[in-house]
C-alpha cells in the first residue's frame, strides 16, 4: 500500500515562487563595487532572477549546461543562485582564492559555457582566458552603462529588456542544481554535484530550531563566500523563510565595515569562519564599538577557539553556534545547540561543551571507526575516523567514479579525527593527516591552538608535528603576535593549566603570517615544509 500524498518535485523553482508569494517585500541589502549600499527586495530580484533565465535561453543555454560565477556577495549573485538552477542550467560557483591554474582546471572540468564575473577579478580571468576550453560568453556584474572591452556584456545589460517572469520547468528533483569544488589543498580540486532536492532538503535542515533556527524575524549576515558550498546554503534558507539578506560584498575581511553592517541593518545572525570574528573582535575593541543587534553568530569552516566564543558572550551577549561540515556536505552536518540541561553546568563545564561541534541535525547519520574500520563508542573519550552520510551528502565526486572516500556501504570519509559524547555531541580532535603522533598517544593539534589563541598577545596559531628521535613526533607551536611578541615561557607558563603536561610544545616559533587555503583554513602541509629542516634543540 502507497501513501496517497501528492509527489512535487522539490526544486529551486518551488523556492522561487514561494519566496515570490509570500516574502517579496524582505529586504535585500548589499555592499557592491559600483553601490556601497545598494537596496532591493526578495521578490524584485527573483523578477531579475527570471529576466536572467530569459536572457540565458537567449544565449543557448539548455538544461544541464553549466554557468559559471566567480563573484561575491551581493544581489546580483543571489539572482544567478535561482535564475541559472531554476531555469535547469547548473550553477558553477568558483572560489576567486584558487591559484588561476586551479580556476583554469575547474572551469574546463566543469565544462562551463557562459562566466558571470565581479570586475574586480576581469585581470584574474584575462591571464588564463587562453586556456578556457568550453567558454562562450563572459558577463561582467556591473551596470549597464559599464565601459567594457568588445565580447563582453553586463549582467544590467543582460538583463535590459528581458520578460520578468519565466515559465520555470518541472524539473526531476535529482537534477543537478549547483557544482562547487573542494579548495584542492593536494592535487586537482574536486567537483562535488549538489541536487535540487538535496539542496531543499539541506535548507529545510538549516532553518530547524536546533540548527541555525532561520526565520522572517531575522536579519541574517552571511560573511561565508557564496562561492564556497552556496554559503552555507543561507541564500536558499532565506528564500525559503523570509528573513532579511544583508550581503558585505568584497567587505568580508573587514571589521569595520561588518560591524557598520551590524548595526544599522539591525543583523541578527552572521555567519563566517574563525578567522573573521577575530578580525571584527579586534576591530571592535580597537574602536569600542558594540554589536547592539546581533543575537547570534554561526561560527564554522574551522574549530572555533572557546576565547571567540567567550569575547562574544562575555562583551557583547552574543550566543556562538559552532557548526560543522564540509563541502561535500552541502555543507551543514553538525550545530551545536546546548540540550537544557546544560542551564546547570558550570561556567567550566559549559565552555567545554560549546567548544565541541555539536549533534547532528537530522538528516546526517555520524559513526566513528579504528583503522580497522571497527566503530567506536560513543562515550566521549574513544577517538575514531568521522564518518557520514544523508540526503545532502556526494555519493562520489563528479567524473571521479569510484574514489576510496566512500566505503561499501556508502558511508563518506570526512578525514578527521572525532570523538562523540553520550548525547551525541561531536567533537572534531585533528584532521587524519594532522594528528600529532607521540610516545604511542595522540595529541590534537586543534585543541592546542585553541587554547594558544586564547593568550592576549596571540593573533594566531597553528601546531604541526615535528619528528623526534625518542617520541617519534612532538608539537612546534608557530604563532602570529598580535603587537608585542610574547616569550616562549610566558606562552608556555599560559598553557600548563589548559593542556596536559605532555601535550606543551616542545618549541614556539614566531613568524608574521600562517599560510592559509583558498577558504581560510591552515595550510598545515605549507607550514611542514617551511619547518621541514627544523629540530628541537
Amino acid at each position: 500500500m502507497l501513501g496517497q500524498m501528492m509527489n512535487v518535485p522539490l526544486t529551486i523553482s518551488t523556492l522561487i515562487r514561494h519566496a515570490a508569494r509570500n516574502h517579496p517585500h524582505a529586504e535585500i541589502v548589499s555592499v557592491t563595487g559600483d553601490n556601497p549600499r545598494h537596496r532591493t527586495t526578495m521578490g524584485d530580484a527573483l523578477q531579475r532572477s527570471a529576466q536572467l533565465a530569459n536572457a540565458l535561453v537567449g544565449l543557448g543555454i539548455k538544461p544541464g549546461d553549466r554557468v559559471a560565477t566567480l563573484a561575491w556577495n551581493d544581489y546580483r549573485h543571489f539572482e544567478a543562485y535561482f535564475g541559472v538552477s531554476g531555469m535547469g542550467a547548473v550553477l558553477h560557483t568558483i572560489n576567486p582564492r584558487l591559484f588561476p591554474e586551479q580556476i583554469a582546471y575547474i572551469i574546463n572540468h566543469a565544462e562551463d559555457r557562459v562566466l558571470m564575473i565581479d570586475p574586480m577579478f576581469m585581470p584574474l580571468i584575462a591571464a588564463i582566458r587562453g586556456e578556457l576550453k568550453t567558454l562562450e560568453k563572459i558577463v561582467v556584474l556591473a551596470p549597464a552603462d559599464s565601459s567594457l572591452d568588445d565580447g563582453l556584456v553586463s549582467y544590467d545589460a543582460l538583463l535590459q529588456g528581458q520578460p520578468s517572469t519565466f515559465d520555470w520547468p518541472q524539473l526531476d528533483e535529482n537534477a543537478a542544481s549547483s557544482i562547487c569544488y573542494t579548495s584542492g589543498t593536494t592535487g586537482n580540486p574536486k567537483g562535488v554535484v549538489y541536487s535540487h532536492r538535496s539542496t531543499v532538503l539541506h535548507a529545510m535542515a538549516a532553518v530547524a530550531a536546533d540548527a541555525l533556527a532561520l526565520s522572517v524575524r531575522d536579519a541574517v549576515l552571511p560573511v561565508v563566500p557564496m562561492f564556497h558550498v552556496n554559503a552555507w546554503g543561507i541564500p536558499y534558507a532565506a528564500a525559503m523563510c523570509g528573513c532579511k539578506l544583508v550581503f558585505p560584498g568584497p567587505k568580508m575581511g573587514d571589521g569595520e565595515t561588518l560591524q557598520d553592517l551590524i548595526e544599522s541593518e539591525n543583523v541578527t545572525l552572521a555567519a563566517g569562519v574563525p578567522t573573521v570574528w577575530l578580525g571584527l573582535l579586534q576591530y571592535l575593541e580597537k574602536s569600542g564599538k558594540s554589536l547592539p543587534s546581533l543575537e547570534r553568530t554561526v561560527v564554522g569552516g574551522s574549530a572555533c577557539p572557546i576565547s571567540i566564543m567567550q569575547a562574544f558572550k562575555d562583551k557583547y551577549d552574543v550566543d556562538t553556534l559552532h557548526a560543522w561540515g564540509m563541502t561535500e556536505m552541502s555543507p551543514v552536518g553538525t550545530v551545536n545547540v546546548p540540550k537544557r540541561d546544560a542551564d546547570n553546568l558550570s561556567r567550566d563545564d559549559y565552555w567545554k561543551l560549546k567548544a565541541k561541534q555539536g549533534r547532528a541535525v537530522y538528516g546526517v547519520e555520524m559513526k566513528i571507526v579504528n583503522d580497522d574500520g571497527v566503530e567506536q563508542p560513543w562515550d566521549g573519550k574513544s577517538v575514531g575516523n568521522l564518518k557520514v552520510r544523508g540526503p545532502w551528502i556526494c555519493s562520489e565526486y563528479y567524473k571521479l567514479p569510484g574514489n576510496d572516500a566512500h566505503d561499501a556501504d556508502g558511508w563518506f570519509s570526512t578525514g578527521d579525527v572525532a570523538s562523540i559524547d553520550a548525547d551525541g555531541f561531536m567533537q572534531i580532535t585533528d584532521r587524519t593527516k594532522d594528528v600529532i603522533k607521540s610516545g604511542g598517544e595522540w595529541i590534537s593539534s586543534i585543541e592546542l591552538e585553541n587554547a594558544a589563541l586564547g593568550h592576549p598577545a596571540v593573533a594566531e596559531a597553528a601546531v604541526i608535528g615535528i619528528a623526534h628521535p625518542k617520541w617519534d613526533e612532538r608539537p612546534l607551536l608557530i604563532i602570529v603576535a598580535k603587537d608585542q611578541a610574547p616569550s616562549k615561557d610566558d606562552v608556555l607558563e599560559y598553557l600548563s593549566d589548559k593542556v596536559a603536561k605532555w601535550w606543551l610544545p616542545d618549541d614556539i616559533a614566531f613568524v608574521d603570517e600562517i599560510p592559509k587555503t583558498a577558504t581560510g583554513k591552515i595550510q598545515k602541509l605549507t607550514l611542514r615544509e617551511q619547518f621541514a629542516d627544523f629540530s628541537f634543540g
